[in-house]
């Protein structure tokens, strides 16, 4: 490992350790946006193992990521928002399930467009409500 890595990696740990409940959701929408471009760029790959494996790989982990921001809802007090996020979220894995299945890049494009949406949304609010605590998060 380079000594740039072991930077980036030690600031990466530090910019979580120290984030709040709001920013975490934000990284978490990035970290899956960012392993689905991945994803998609293993489209381009003319190796079938490199082809398969970049697309299961990135899919599988921004599914993890997808889950996590799933089980962090409050679904007693975080109300309709709530609810409609986690149906969403299932609809989410439903269509990278379907991408990753049969190889087709058109259910990643849907997600990242609308995490992306989600994300650019949350950071908004974020701005607007600095110290607040979403109610739609698990404490």
């Amino acid at each position: 490992m380079t000594m740039q890595a072991n930077i980036a990696g030690s600031y990466r740990r530090m910019a979580i350790q120290t984030a709040n409940p709001g920013q975490l959701v934000a990284m978490l929408y990035d970290g899956a946006i960012n392993f689905l471009e991945r994803a998609l760029l293993s489209f381009q790959s003319t190796d079938p193992l490199e082809f398969n494996q970049g697309i299961h790989n990135n899919v599988k982990r921004a599914k993890a990521i997808i889950h996590e921001l799933n089980i962090c809802l409050n679904m007693d007090d975080g109300g309709e928002l709530a609810l409609t996020l986690h149906r969403l979220y299932l609809y989410f894995d439903k269509r990278l399930d379907e991408s990753n299945r049969y190889k087709r890049p058109q259910g990643i494009q849907e997600v990242i467009e609308r995490l992306t949406v989600l994300r650019d949304a949350w950071v908004q609010m974020l701005r607007t409500h600095e110290t607040a605590a979403p109610e739609v998060l698990r404490r």
